[in-house]
């Protein structure tokens, strides 16, 4: 069983088709990018997963359960998570609201306490930084904060957009080394990245999107050693 799986689906911003019944599948356990170019229909894609945006055909399941016409708070709820791109954090909370802010559907408080624990553990600049504005991090740092307020949620998978934009190379690579924890910790990963070959690298199986439909799949290894990828998005 799937534990996230987009079947012909499409989606319009009023006349404009965005998804031309993409077909995309997550095993449990994965970590799977998607790869395109700008327009490609990489983001929308995450969104129509968390409902953000509405899907006009087709059909997506999370968990076995199909999820094409749930509410944002439903799919939330069922685990599902979403780090958008931007980062989004609340700048003038500190960190640890903002963390604590990850935990607003979970009735349990304690499982949210050791929730903040194990992601101050993970992540430790955000346990030297716990009572600062979120305004005031560096941007790899808010991107932690970022990744750490979902983990709050508990979800079964995330879904990362651009997680590395902006952000310089050595930061990028500590931004990929979470990701690898967070999946190596049992959560499924789907990641939107314009840095290709930093995605790859950490990439169970990819998929190329290229006007709202996947062109090619692989394994990250495949991918990397694909011309055509490389001269796409890896520069000869």
């Amino acid at each position: 069983m799937a534990m996230l799986e987009f079947e012909n689906v499409e989606v319009f911003y009023g006349k404009i088709q965005a998804l031309r019944g993409i077909t995309v599948r997550v095993e449990e356990g994965e970590i799977v990018s998607l790869l395109g170019n700008n327009g490609a229909g990489k983001t929308t894609t995450l969104s129509a997963a968390s409902a953000i945006v509405k899907s006009h055909a087709g059909r997506i399941s999370f968990a076995g359960q199909e999820i094409t016409k749930a509410k944002p708070w439903e799919v939330v709820a069922a685990g599902l998570i979403h780090v958008p791109e931007g980062r989004r954090i609340f700048s003038t909370l500190s960190v640890m609201e903002n963390l604590q802010l990850g935990g607003y559907l979970v009735k349990d408080r304690g499982a949210v306490q050791k929730r903040i624990a194990d992601v101050l553990e993970l992540l430790p600049l955000l346990a030297e930084r716990r009572n600062q504005q979120g305004g005031t991090l560096s941007g790899g740092e808010q991107q932690m904060l970022a990744i750490g307020r979902a983990l709050i949620a508990g979800p079964k998978m995330l879904m990362l957009d651009e997680p590395s934009m902006g952000l310089a190379p050595l930061i990028v690579a500590q931004v990929m080394q979470v990701i690898k924890e967070v999946n190596a910790n049992g959560t499924t990963v789907l990641l939107v990245e314009q840095n290709a070959r930093a995605a790859l690298k950490i990439t169970s199986r990819g998929y190329v999107i290229e006007s709202g439909v996947t062109t090619l799949t692989g394994t990250g290894s495949e991918l990397l050693a694909d011309s055509r990828i490389v001269e796409a998005y890896l520069g000869a």
